[in-house]
């Protein structure tokens, strides 16, 4: 899946709309974290230092989409960008209207000179925007002469800025940023045909989010690690006493049939011997416990036991390939953490003295990557927690094949 990037494309004195991911977390006025910012920079520069005319727009928050809300405005994301970008645009980034189609934005737009920026406010003041509305498309599409899709984090939405807008600019150049041709590169790509063994890690809280992806998988995988707390509802289908542990009852014969299916197919599909169980889902109350097998009444397992991280490790480090979305446990509690951490350390060891391809979808996984200081270490790091899932279900996204191919 090879499709055209901005750095192909002549952006000289060309107004290019691209579309970013800067749904940051906010506190108080402050970022507090500005990773999503920082992933969609190279293209920025890209444009920037080709004397384009640059013109973003992302969403923050789920705002009522009846107007402006100050808490959820992007003005401290065109603030922080200068801030990242210093001398690359002249003036900064600028920020003509807290209303992304207004006659302030429009003027903006036109004011840009070659080498400029300019943030348009957050595309979710609008319900149209969530609806795919095709006349708030042409509004948008009406400032670009290039569409850029620089934020993968967003494009398994149907919405108006991932869809309508591209389709409004047909026979105008679309393409894709660095930032998601990475991730296709990565997600798609190189699963197509995996390094062997390719060893999945799979975890966090619900079974229901992650079957697409297994069911996707398991025809490709070596073996499947599950962890966290949708392994309980693999070995409740088991048979097996789980305490209180976290079940999806309505998915035990899924559960079920995904362990037959991996059986049938020679991926071999492992579960949690052992785990770190308390009476409280709490960080310091409770009676803690660690049990091989069966938990017992009133415990509920909260990370991977000991046994259980031994073998998993040892499956990570055969691998050529891992793709990893999902903690063990509740890696942000330190007691509850052992497992998530030293699985995040085995892939970056496979991949440091093995040169395995190793992949981590965004989300929890991209948080647990960057807690225990991993990331860096990792062949890719997606920006995307549903969007990664879901490429790795093997979904297609429109919002992708909308662009131009290679």
């Amino acid at each position: 899946m090879t499709k055209l990037s901005i750095d192909r494309v002549d952006v000289t004195g060309r107004r290019v709309l691209m579309r970013v991911d800067f749904n940051v977390p906010i506190d108080d006025g402050v970022i507090t974290d500005d990773r999503r910012i920082r992933a969609a920079l190279p293209s920025i520069e890209s444009v920037l230092r080709r004397r384009g005319r640059l013109i973003l727009m992302s969403h923050l928050g789920r705002p009522k989409g009846t107007g402006h809300e100050s808490d959820y405005s992007l003005e401290l994301c065109a603030k922080r960008l200068s801030e990242m970008i210093g001398d690359l645009s002249r003036n900064g980034v600028a920020f003509p209207s807290h209303d992304c189609i207004d006659a302030a934005a429009a003027a903006g737009v036109n004011r840009l000179a070659d080498g400029e920026c300019l943030m348009l406010e957050n595309l979710r003041f609008h319900n149209d925007e969530k609806k795919g509305e095709e006349a708030f498309a042409k509004k948008l599409a009406a400032y670009g002469d290039v569409y850029c899709n620089n934020a993968f984090g967003t494009c398994h939405r149907p919405h108006a800025s991932m869809v309508a807008v591209p389709k409004a600019m047909m026979g105008r150049p679309r393409v894709c940023g660095s930032l998601v041709e990475r991730e296709i590169k990565y997600l798609s790509d190189a699963l197509t045909e995996p390094r062997k063994p390719f060893v999945v890690i799979l975890g966090g809280a619900k079974v229901s989010d992650k079957l697409p992806t297994i069911e996707h998988l398991i025809p490709r995988a070596s073996a499947i690690l599950i962890g966290g707390a949708m392994a309980y509802t693999f070995l409740n289908a088991q048979g097996g006493a789980i305490g209180t542990s976290r079940v999806e009852a309505d998915k035990t014969e899924d559960a079920k049939r995904m362990i037959a299916s991996a059986a049938d197919q020679g991926c071999e599909l492992m579960l949690p011997t052992d785990h770190m169980c308390s009476t409280e889902f709490s960080e310091t109350g409770g009676e803690h416990k660690t049990f091989t097998g069966d938990i017992a009444d009133g415990f509920m397992g909260l990370d991977i036991g000991p046994d259980t991280i031994a073998r998993y490790v040892e499956a990570i480090m055969s691998a050529g390939t891992v793709v990893w979305n999902g903690p063990m446990g509740v890696f942000e509690w330190p007691i509850f953490a052992t497992g998530t951490r030293q699985l995040a350390e085995a892939v970056a060891r496979v991949t440091l003295e093995r040169g395995a391809i190793s992949i981590v979808g965004g989300g929890d996984s991209a948080a647990a990557a960057e807690k225990f200081n991993v990331a860096g270490k990792l062949s890719h790091v997606s920006t995307g927690g549903g969007a990664s899932l879901e490429m790795l279900s093997g979904a297609a996204f429109e919002s992708v094949d909308l662009l131009d191919d290679a």
